[in-house]
């Protein structure tokens, strides 16, 4: 339960009661469900028609209000209508075996902006400047991942004309220890793992530290693997991967790397930059065909 105070009323009520949803009672959970699901309706409704929606009694209504830290039904109202101002929220239960494909196309479509515009606001400015400064002055780059986490990488390697150093992205767990033991003190590891916890990709983390390479983490969350990392880029989204919804982490990381190899690459000279623009201006040529 939180405490109410001046630093709970200012959080984000929809991610005080996504945290909470796994702890929370099941008569209040099916509360928390309608709220995180139909948000707008909420806010019209009374503690009644909530109660009915969510099929509990009225006096649990109010009993899940106190539980997030709300200080009744209509604290709650309140904030939730301050937590809608950051866009429409989408959470795991939205999609339901009833919905048509335009349901679907719907909700898919406002789940990933609503997660990527999540990702934005919690992302670190600070951390994402530091690992700016780390590629820009690496001498090559190694980028490792598995699973989803691996076709990030391999988009980062693919941005290697952006980087301007060569780039890697082995995907066999052996290759890429391999890698990172060969890895040379003005080399970067990226190492990205949504759950943080993979233990190949924890222990490529620290092999490659232990190289004298410097490794920048890019994780959903605080996890066994930042704590090898010399900067650590959390990209929270709304991922729940016990059920139907979009891999909303993956799609929010490849942004992360677009703006990294942006970033370094605003900072290279103009030689550079004419190679770059060069070579887009042939890959686009190729790309043209003639019917005569």
């Amino acid at each position: 339960m939180m405490a109410n105070g001046e630093g709970a009323s200012s959080a984000n009520i929809l991610e005080i009661i996504r945290h909470a949803l796994p702890t929370l009672r099941k008569s209040d959970r099916k509360v928390a469900e309608i709220v995180l699901t139909e948000p707008r309706r909420i806010l019209g409704a009374t503690v009644a028609e909530t109660a009915v929606r969510a099929q509990v009694s009225q006096p649990t209504v109010i009993r899940f209000a106190t539980a997030i830290g709300c200080t009744g039904y209509q604290d709650l109202k309140l904030r939730l209508a301050q937590s809608l101002a950051l866009g429409t929220p989408a959470t795991h239960s939205a999609l339901l075996d009833t919905d048509t494909p335009e349901d679907v196309t719907d909700k898919i479509f406002d789940y990933t902006m609503t997660s990527l515009d999540w990702a934005r606001n919690k992302l670190d400015r600070a951390s994402l400047n530091q690992a700016v400064e780390l590629l820009a002055g690496a001498t090559a780059i190694e980028f490792f991942g598995l699973g989803a986490s691996g076709i990030v990488a391999r988009d980062a390697q693919q941005k290697f004309p952006l980087l301007g150093v060569p780039c890697g992205a082995q995907i066999d767990t052996h290759q890429q220890f391999m890698a990172a033991t060969m890895m040379k003190p003005t080399d970067v590891a990226v190492v990205i793992s949504n759950t943080g916890g993979t233990r190949s990709i924890i222990e490529i983390a620290r092999t490659a530290r232990e190289m004298g390479a410097k490794v920048i983490g890019i994780a959903g969350s605080e996890s066994p693997l930042t704590t090898y990392c010399d900067v650590v880029l959390i990209v929270e989204t709304l991922d729940n991967t016990d059920v139907y919804t979009p891999t909303t982490s993956r799609i929010a990381a490849l942004v992360v790397i677009d703006i990294l190899s942006t970033s370094v690459a605003l900072r290279r000279d103009a030689q550079h930059k004419d190679k770059v623009a060069t070579m887009k201006r042939r890959l686009s040529d190729l790309r043209g065909f003639s019917l005569g």
